[in-house]
């Protein structure tokens, strides 16, 4: 989608090996998948299903692989969305995406730097990051509202709490843009590239 060459900029600083795929068979290369997204869910949801990587992705999941979602590629796995009227995504875990419903003073999309808290601080993609304060880049008009508390990875604050990051097994997404996020998003991105590789970040 629109972000998908900075983000494999962003890896490639990691050191690690990236390649930009366009069939599910060639994620059998792959030690990690990294979905990057930006844009609307219904032409994300019509691609996925096109190519075939709709299934795809729900496998490696539930395969517990490497897995970091940004944006769209975190709304996408979850049951439905609000965006289109209702539509269908991966239903990897249950919820439902949202649109924000704000006072007029909040404007829409979130756009821009804003601080999140980390509710996994164990978490292995938080290795060198704060448990709360950092700062990360947003730009949507949608969030995830997850139907388990236990995966949520991390929560932002927009004229209220919103979950701004999920994480299960080594499946992680967030709704900030590391790729954005200068140096702190490009340690989320080290440390992600540190899992695949299985060493300690």
């Amino acid at each position: 989608m629109g972000n998908l060459r900075s983000v494999a900029r962003a890896m490639q600083t990691t050191g690690a090996e990236v390649r930009i795929i366009t069939t599910p068979a060639e994620m059998a290369w792959a030690g990690g998948v990294v979905f990057p997204g930006q844009g609307a869910i219904v032409d994300t949801m019509e691609f996925l299903k096109q190519t075939g990587f709709d299934s795809a992705l729900r496998d490696w999941i539930a395969a517990d692989r490497p897995y970091l979602g940004i944006c769209l590629g975190l709304q996408a796995l979850f049951e439905v969305s609000e965006e289109g009227g209702g539509t269908p995504c991966l239903g990897v875990f249950p919820g439902r995406i949202v649109r924000f419903r704000l006072p007029p003073e909040f404007k829409v999309p979130h756009m821009g730097w804003n601080t999140v808290r980390f509710l996994q601080p164990a978490a292995p993609l938080c290795a060198g990051l704060r448990t709360d304060g950092e700062a990360f880049y947003f730009v949507h008009s949608y969030y995830v509202e997850p139907a388990e508390r236990a995966l949520v990875w991390a929560e932002c604050d927009y004229g209220g709490p919103f979950v701004c990051a999920i994480a299960h097994g080594r499946c992680f997404a967030t709704q900030f843009h590391p790729e954005k996020s200068q140096a702190r998003g490009l340690l989320i991105y080290r440390n992600f590239a540190q899992l695949v590789a299985g060493r300690p970040a």
